[in-house]
C-alpha cells in the first residue's frame, strides 16, 4: 500500500519557495537600482519615472530603453548622464544615497 501524500507539507514548501523567490526578486531589483545609480534619486522621482515607463505605449521609446538596458547588462555602457548626475562606478553618492522624506 502506498503512503498517502502530505498535501499540507507540500503546500507549505511551495509557499516557502514562493516567499524566497519574491524576496530574491526584491533584492535583485534593489541591486539594479543601486547599480544604475538610481539610488541617488529621491524616492518620489524614481517612482514617477517607473510609473511613466510602465504607462509608456510608444514602442520606439520602449525599444530604445530595452537596447540601453541590454547594453548596460553587457557592460557596454554605464552612462547615466540622462539622470540628475553622473558618478563613477563603485562610489557612493555625496548625499549617501538616502531618499529625502
Amino acid at each position: 500500500m502506498r503512503k498517502p501524500r502530505d498535501f499540507d507539507s507540500e503546500l507549505k514548501a511551495l509557499a516557502d519557495k514562493a516567499k524566497q523567490l519574491k524576496e530574491r526578486r526584491v533584492r535583485d531589483l534593489g541591486a539594479l537600482v543601486m547599480a544604475t545609480g538610481a539610488d541617488a534619486l529621491d524616492a518620489d522621482v524614481l517612482a514617477g519615472a517607473l510609473l511613466d515607463a510602465v504607462a509608456n505605449t510608444d514602442k520606439a521609446i520602449g525599444e530604445g530603453w530595452r537596447k540601453r538596458g541590454a547594453a548596460f547588462f553587457q557592460g557596454k555602457s554605464r552612462d547615466t548622464s540622462s539622470g540628475p548626475r553622473q558618478q563613477q562606478e563603485g562610489t557612493l553618492p555625496l548625499d549617501g544615497g538616502a531618499a529625502s522624506a
